[in-house]
């Protein structure tokens, strides 16, 4: 008797708790937002694709089947991002100003309080400053999780991605984490350019929005082309585009380009498109920073682009009025 009073115990205890061993869940509560909706997407399969999160009165939650450590991204309305570290059997409670997203406080594991405090301490840091505390957070945290993720966000998503250094430093992560699949993808795409002489662009193909293949071969045949990044929420970049389409109205055949979406959704990506009579192959697979060809090009913000000339690189991360004008005088 006292065995089985031992057992409906327990199970009350774990339906109290709202969260067994093969789930994640967050909860959250925010000011200055009384309803609304968030992307949310995993860099390392956590979840397939994009998923949202409606937001009621201020209030959310969300809840994934979850069998093994991983990173979420919530994207919010402004396309800001916040990793939440998923882990099997817990949950999360956000707590925060809508207004203020930076100053989120997120609480409920190791993980996402360390996460927390990293933010708090870089709140006032120059670029350079935090680039030198993400060197110094995992030289202390060499198992951490969140480690990943920095190097992802800090060295490989800036303007001029730094590959060798984020090559060096997930390397020394992978001996505390070799099972980490976010780490391990980093790892593999950091090689080959932080090895490489930049002078070729990595051999890909895909599928645009039309379901015709795209590759690096057709680029490489090109005089000249540009692989660039581009959303509907980026002003420069649409703005790039238009500047773009114009030059290749004018070009007589000598310019190729390509373009990739950081949509989440490929009905807003195809209507764009539409609407404004782009006549190139645009690519969108609905992953934002995610997707497997802006992840294997380097490509790292919105706008982003690849300057090439027959099939060499020539220039990354131009600006818009440098990139329009060396491609004028390639043409």
């Amino acid at each position: 008797m006292k065995k089985f009073s031992l057992l409906i115990l327990l199970t009350l205890v774990l339906v109290a708790c709202g969260t067994d061993g093969h789930h994640f869940e967050v909860e959250g509560k925010l000011t200055n937002l009384n309803q609304g909706e968030f992307y949310v997407y995993s860099p390392d399969n956590v979840i397939e694709g994009t998923d949202t999160i409606k937001v009621q009165g201020g209030r959310f939650s969300y809840e994934i089947p979850c069998e093994k450590e991983g990173v979420l991204i919530v994207v919010f309305p402004n396309f800001s991002e916040q990793p939440i570290f998923a882990q099997p059997g817990k949950s999360v409670d956000i707590k925060g100003d809508a207004s203020h997203l930076k100053e989120l406080e997120i609480t409920g594991t190791d993980a996402n309080e360390l996460m927390t405090k990293f933010r708090h301490q870089i709140a006032n840091m120059t670029p350079p400053e935090i680039e030198k505390h993400v060197g110094l957070f995992i030289s202390d945290h060499l198992e951490s999780v969140v480690g990943p993720y920095l190097v992802d966000k800090f060295l490989l998503r800036k303007q001029q991605p730094d590959y060798k250094r984020a090559y060096r430093l997930l390397a020394s992560m992978q001996k505390e984490q070799p099972r980490n699949g976010y780490l391990n993808r980093l790892l593999a795409l950091c090689k080959p350019l932080a090895d490489a002489s930049g002078d070729r662009l990595p051999a890909f193909k895909a599928t645009d929005i039309n379901g015709k293949s795209v590759s690096s071969a057709s680029l490489s045949s090109a005089p000249v082309a540009v692989v660039y990044t581009w959303a509907t929420w980026s002003y420069e970049s649409t703005n790039l585009q238009q500047r773009l389409l114009d030059l290749h109205n004018r070009a007589e055949g000598k310019l190729q380009l390509l373009g990739i979406s950081l949509e989440p959704s490929l009905t807003t990506c195809k209507e764009e498109v539409s609407s404004q009579h782009l006549g190139w192959p645009v690519v969108c697979d609905e992953k934002l920073f995610e997707g497997m060809l802006v992840r294997k090009l380097g490509l790292t913000a919105v706008p982003d682009n690849i300057l090439l000339q027959r099939g060499r690189v020539v220039a990354r991360g131009l600006s818009a009025d440098d990139l329009i004008n060396r491609v004028e005088k390639l043409i």
